[in-house]
């Protein structure tokens, strides 16, 4: 067990590594400071002087890979990946382009955003799950029919239109829950309920008919006909042994979304006012803030490969064998 789980984080570090190098070539190679500087400044007939001054005053004038005016470790230590790329694994991130720390400002905005992810995540996981188990149980059905409309239906609307119609509807004309804002401590509450539940919602489509492809096609397993022949009700067979035997591709699943978690939504948390890093990113894209940029880029590929990793893991919890053949 120790040495399959030292082998599924040692696999992690090269995909990590090729982030960080092809993130470093879209970023000062493909865009290079001197675009950075023109983009930033905004003027239509830019100098050569201001843009120095811009890449100076941001430690972008320096060398990319290597300083050949340098001496020893310092033609690799003064060079803009060193400082920009590889300062990011010690999870250093620098300054933003007006100043602000980068890290307190993640460190501050981290809480919002965790606020109205993980109970969307863990209630939206609830209700499909249970929504696909209704529909496999009174399957060939009317029910099962009506729920496949459903979700068709909430497939295909844009998760904007449950944005807006949900704060004309629920904000504005029954003025349940404020339309946007945010505030600390138990008082955000209020302002969390319309944006969790537009999040639920919009999800139930797609997650209600995954799990539902799932859970049909191990009801037509061996396993299933041998339980129902043991004389198991329908709806032991789907929790004791559906459900359980599910559990693999459901975390395959569940992982997809666990950055966000930590990283936030970008579209609720811009409509519905909320300080989150969602929020973040997006005013820092609007700002071309690309130190910003860069550092949610490199946050979010941390946190998904490390989804994947504890993923890995939870394999082995729920099957056995993974261990064995990993």
């Amino acid at each position: 067990m120790f040495a399959y789980i030292i082998r599924r984080v040692l696999y992690a570090f090269p995909i990590l590594i090729g982030i960080n190098a092809l993130t470093f070539a879209l970023f000062f190679m493909v865009n290079t400071p001197d675009d950075m500087a023109r983009m930033h400044l905004g003027v239509k007939h830019v100098t050569q002087e201001s843009m120095n001054a811009w890449k100076q005053e941001r430690g972008y004038d320096k060398a990319l890979l290597w300083n050949e005016d340098s001496d020893g470790l310092s033609k690799a230590t003064e060079t803009i990946f060193f400082d920009k790329s590889l300062s990011l694994f010690a999870f250093q991130f620098g300054q933003a382009d007006d100043g602000r720390d980068i890290g307190a400002d993640i460190k501050t905005r981290m809480w919002p955003s965790l606020a109205i992810a993980i109970p969307i995540f863990v209630v939206g996981l609830l209700v499909n799950i249970t929504f696909a188990l209704l529909m496999v149980f009174f399957r060939a059905t009317y029910v099962d029919l009506g729920g496949v409309v459903i979700c068709v239906v909430i497939m295909s609307i844009s998760s904007l239109f449950y944005i807006i119609g949900g704060q004309f509807l629920v904000g504005k004309l029954m003025q349940l829950v404020p339309i946007s804002g945010y505030s600390e401590g138990f008082s955000a509450i209020k302002f969390l309920i319309l944006p969790v539940l537009i999040g639920i919602v919009s999800g139930i489509g797609a997650g209600s008919r995954w799990y539902r492809t799932l859970f049909l096609e191990e009801v037509s397993k061996d396993y299933v006909r041998t339980a129902r022949a043991k004389g198991l009700s329908e709806v032991q067979v789907l929790f004791k042994h559906v459900l359980k035997n599910a559990m693999i591709p459901i975390l395959t699943g569940a992982v997809v979304v666990l950055p966000t978690l930590f990283m936030g939504s970008l579209i609720l948390e811009s409509f519905f006012g909320i300080p989150g890093l969602g929020s973040y990113t997006i005013d820092a894209i609007q700002a071309q803030d690309f130190a910003i940029v860069r550092a949610m880029v490199f946050l979010g590929s941390v946190l998904y490969i490390v989804g994947l990793v504890l993923t890995d893991l939870s394999y082995t919890l729920v099957d056995p064998r993974v261990r064995l053949d990993g």
